[in-house]
Parts: structure tokens; sequence; C-alpha cells
């Protein structure tokens, strides 16, 4: 443990990065409850709504200028977080995690509008999707960092295991990552109930050929993506609780992950028993952010506690940084 890193604790400073991290999930939430319940055009201008800073709260202007408002709650809270990391943060990739987080908070203000300003366009609707996740793991990384427990980590452990613990953690976050851009297709192309049923597609295991179709596609591929990231958690989780079990800083995100896990592939499920339920479809959305940040918890705890073995070429100085 260095100097600098002892310097760098500042227990409000962490407190506030916590705060602002749960906030953007709630924010998360509540961009999920504008497409659920088919609000995305309730406001057709931007960035007044109907000319107005606040227009009658009815209806879906409720649920769509409510997100704008959280929106614009994020990026002042974002603005504080960033000016207090620059303020007193003496790691300097710190200071620049804070106003990479702000730029990116900027840019999700611009796609919401423009998203609106185009009538929904698929990518610039997936886009926004996108970034939104990657604001919330900007917003972990910089809770975890400033954390008392990332200053005072003991020696690093060896890495032992084949793959390491540290390529696993990684490979998930990324195949999450990008289950959940998969799942915002399935979502803005209207193809949620594509597929009426489940575990089955129309009653098989595959669909017949005069069945498929474009949204039939993005289904069955963010089944089969679901698949692909129950196996590759359950093998992170698994290697993570046998190799180094009894270290909590890696133990307690493992077993949150796979309860996690648990819950998104229950939800998954409910949308289509429940023909796409404003509550499961809007909870799916949340569940699966919270998973993707558990992962990335997992991966830079990974990171900060493992020491990559000797035969490690995937190892490289930006990896083993505190």
């Amino acid at each position: 443990m260095s100097g600098p890193d002892l310097l760098a604790y500042r227990p409000g400073l962490h407190r506030y990065a916590v705060g602002v991290a749960c906030a953007t999930a709630v924010l998360i939430f509540i961009g999920g409850l504008v497409t659920s319940t088919g609000s995305a055009l309730a406001v057709p201008d931007w960035p007044l709504s109907y000319g107005q800073v606040f227009p009658r709260m009815t209806g879906g202007v409720l649920f769509e200028h409510g997100h704008r408002m959280a929106g614009a709650t994020i990026g002042l809270l974002t603005i504080v977080l960033a000016v207090w990391l620059w303020r007193s943060e003496p790691r300097r990739w710190v200071r620049w995690l804070g106003l990479i987080t702000l730029t990116a908070v900027s840019l999700q203000g611009v796609l919401g509008g423009l998203t609106v300003l185009r009538r929904l366009p698929l990518a610039l609707a997936v886009s926004h999707a996108g970034l939104a996740q990657i604001v919330l793991c900007l917003t972990v990384t910089i809770a975890l960092v400033t954390s008392a427990g990332w200053m005072e980590a003991p020696p690093r452990a060896p890495d032992a295991g084949a793959p390491s613990l540290r390529a696993l953690t990684r490979v998930a976050v990324a195949v999450v990552y990008l289950q959940i851009l998969v799942g915002a297709v399935v979502r803005h192309s209207g193809a949620g109930l594509a597929v009426p049923d489940f575990p089955l597609a129309f009653g098989r295991l595959w669909p017949a050929a005069g069945l498929m179709s474009t949204p039939v596609a993005y289904q069955l591929l963010h089944r089969a993506g679901a698949l692909l990231v129950a196996l590759c958690l359950i093998w992170t989780v698994a290697a993570a609780m046998r190799r180094h079990g009894s270290v909590p800083g890696l133990r307690r995100p493992a077993l949150l992950l796979a309860l996690l896990l648990a819950w998104q592939v229950y939800l998954g499920a409910a949308i289509i028993w429940t023909k796409r339920a404003v509550v499961p479809t809007t909870a799916h959305v949340l569940s699966g952010a919270l998973v993707l940040a558990t992962a990335l918890v997992l991966a830079l705890r990974a990171t900060r506690l493992l020491a990559p073995l000797p035969s490690d070429r995937s190892s490289s100085p930006a990896s083993t940084a505190a």
C-alpha cells in the first residue's frame, strides 16, 4: 500500500460516488419504463417538452419527461463528481475518469434527444441504451476505486489456474455487455414477443423455416446469447469460488453475480409468460445492468487483488496499476 493510495481515500467522495452510481442505475430503470410503457414519443420535441420546461405530467409524458428530468439530475451530479475528483483526487487517471464520465453523460443526453427528434431509429435507440450501460460502468468504477477496500488491498495473490480469473472476468464483462446490446435491439425493434413461448420457440426447440423473420431472428439471437452468458458467468463464478473463495473481495461479488444471473433468467422468461408486462420487462433491463456492473466489480477486483503469473502474456502495465 503506497503513500498516494492513502492520500487518495476520501470517505465523503467515495460515498458520493456510490450515490451517483446508484442514481445512474435508477435512471436506467426509468429509461426502461419509457420503452416498456410505449412512452418514448409521448413528448415529440427536444430539449423542451411541448415547448415547455415543465409540461403537464400526465400519461406517457410523465414517463418521458420524468426520464429527461432524471437524466438532467444525473448530469448535475456528474458535474459535481468530476469537479470533486479533479480538485481532491491525487491519482491522475481517476481524475480523468471523472471527466470521461461527464463527457459520456453529456453525449448520452444528446443521443437521447436525437432519438426523439429522429423518431426512434433503431441504431440511435440501441446506441442510447448501450451508452447508458457504459455510464453506469464508469460510475461504478469510480465508486470502487475511491473505496477504502481498494486503497487497503493486501499483497496480491497469484492468479493461478487456466484461464486466469483475470481473463475470465474480462471476457464475462464483454459477453454481458454484448448481450445487453442484443437485448436493446429486441426491445427497440418490437421483437419482445416475436417468439411467444418459452423455453420452446413456437412449440419446438427451433422454429420451422416458414416462421423465421427478422424479429424472430432477433429474439432467437437474444436467447442464444442468454445461454452463452449463463455458461460464461457460471464458469467465472465457479473459478472465483474454487480458487479464491477465501478472499471476501472476490467471493462476495461472485456470489452476487450468481444470484443476479438466476434472477435475470427468470425475468427474461417472465417477459414472455406475462406478454411483456411492464414490471418484469423493466426489471429485466435493470437486472441486466446490475449483472454487468457486478461482473465489472469482480473483474476490477481480480485485477487489483490477483497478480498475473510470469507466463501470463496478457498482462500489461495498465492492468497492474493501482
